[in-house]
């Protein structure tokens, strides 16, 4: 078969958007994976937060790997490979299921993100080149909607299958011998068979699928060359706003996946049962996708995309105060609020960040893709913090129970500094082009 030369982008598009659906609902089942793995593997909150490090720590180790590759193969094979990468990593996890080792668990989690990232470093450029350069925008908006809309589906998905009865599971672990202990774990961990074969043969299948799609190859842009006489930077390390921008970039992913993979388990520990906890996840992500479809309209007719970010900062500190101040599900609903405060931080850092960079705009979006890593970072970081203040409370004659709800929801203190990088950045970071003299 032949392609035809001015064919309709439209389906081309929509192969795209399966894509970024397939790495949303990837992304987002950490939320419920999160506290599946502190029970059957008798985690504590610091080791259980490792999961959401094991995903985006790849971004640090694959993204420069992932831009190498992409300049030998191609996009459209890059993105294929990326799917087949991720199907290693959901077929590990029957291993260790059978096992209910946590390592093995990490480690199917590990190859996964490292697809997601060859995924993403092919898809994300590949979204723009597809149509007119001036409809970008629109195209990308569509991509995080279908990004954003797998996630909530995936969290309520493996919510459901993951958290059926994990209450009552956790009550009868308190009364049995050692041998029904074992029994009824390694029964809980097999549940994750199912659901990630599944999985598993859908990404196999999706990569045999682009890499046989009438999909336009897309050859990678070389550097542009300086003309000569022109005055210029001859290292990244001279552009200061890029790396704030990173820094950014570092704080918000942290923010996002906190406020997505620890309101399950903050919800928990307030006292909801995991079958009414499962849901919390979706209201982040629904938050994230409202105000997502609301930016496509208001930036940049209405509002800049700066003025956007310093709006996007100011509501995640409202939002952080907020969760400390109140609890129950009122402190929950101010933690899906965080999605309404993160969903227009990643396309407004972007171009403030690689604008000016030049022949450096490839190697500062590789900085910006390890940037992701922050997901990597203050989550796991989160639960460190928690199990510290819940041993201190405990310590001091506090019940668990109540150590627990008080010590998560202090904890989200860790917030604050986020949300102010992200504000100092939208003010001021971002036009700090030169080391002398802010110029």
């Amino acid at each position: 078969m032949t392609v035809k030369k001015k064919h309709s982008t439209i389906m081309p598009v929509a192969i795209i958007a399966g894509l970024f659906f397939i790495f949303g609902f990837v992304t987002w089942i950490n939320g419920a994976l999160i506290p599946f793995m502190k029970t059957i593997n008798e985690l504590t909150d610091a080791q259980s937060y490792l999961v959401a490090t094991a995903s985006y720590i790849s971004f640090v180790i694959m993204a420069l790997p992932s831009s190498y590759i992409l300049g030998k193969i191609g996009y459209k094979k890059g993105m294929s490979l990326g799917l087949f990468i991720m199907a290693v990593g959901a077929l590990i996890f029957i291993p260790a299921a059978e096992a209910r080792t946590y390592w093995f668990f990490l480690l199917g989690i590990f190859i996964q993100g490292m697809g997601m990232t060859l995924l993403q470093t092919a898809a994300n450029p590949y979204i723009t080149i597809l149509g007119p350069i001036e409809s970008g925008a629109k195209r990308i908006a569509i991509m995080g909607i279908a990004n954003k809309v797998a996630g909530a589906l995936g969290s309520l998905i493996f919510g459901a299958i993951l958290l059926s009865g994990i209450d009552g599971v956790k009550e009868k672990l308190e009364s049995v011998s050692l041998e029904e202990k074992e029994r009824t774990l390694d029964m809980m961990a097999d549940s994750v068979f199912a659901p990630y074969l599944i999985m598993a043969t859908v990404l196999a299948f999706l990569g045999v699928l682009i890499k046989e799609a009438q999909l336009p190859n897309v050859e990678v842009s070389k550097p542009e060359v300086s003309n000569q006489g022109e005055k210029e930077k001859t290292s990244i390390f001279q552009f200061p706003h890029l790396w704030l921008g990173v820094l950014a970039l570092f704080a918000y992913v942290g923010a996002e996946v906190i406020a997505g993979d620890t309101i399950i388990a903050y919800g928990i520990s307030l006292g909801f049962t995991g079958e009414e906890a499962k849901f919390f996840t979706t209201y982040t992500l629904l938050a994230m996708v409202a105000t997502y479809t609301l930016g496509i309209f208001l930036i940049p007719k209405y509002i800049k995309q700066r003025t956007a970010l310093i709006i996007s900062a100011f509501l995640g500190l409202i939002f952080s105060i907020a969760i400390l101040n109140t609890t129950g599900f009122t402190s929950v609903l101010f933690v899906a609020a965080l999605g309404v405060a993160n969903a227009l931080v990643w396309p407004a850092i972007w171009p403030l960040t690689l604008n000016g960079l030049g022949k450096f705009t490839n190697k500062g979006s590789a900085m910006l893709i390890m940037a992701i890593s922050g997901g990597a970072i203050i989550p796991p970081l989160y639960g460190k913090i928690v199990d510290a203040d819940k041993y201190k409370l405990i310590t001091a004659g506090m019940q668990e129970a109540e150590a627990t709800t008080i010590a998560a929801t202090s904890s989200y203190w860790i917030l604050i500094p986020c949300y102010i990088l992200i504000l100092f950045f939208a003010i001021w970071g971002h036009k700090i082009k030169s080391w002398r003299k802010g110029k």
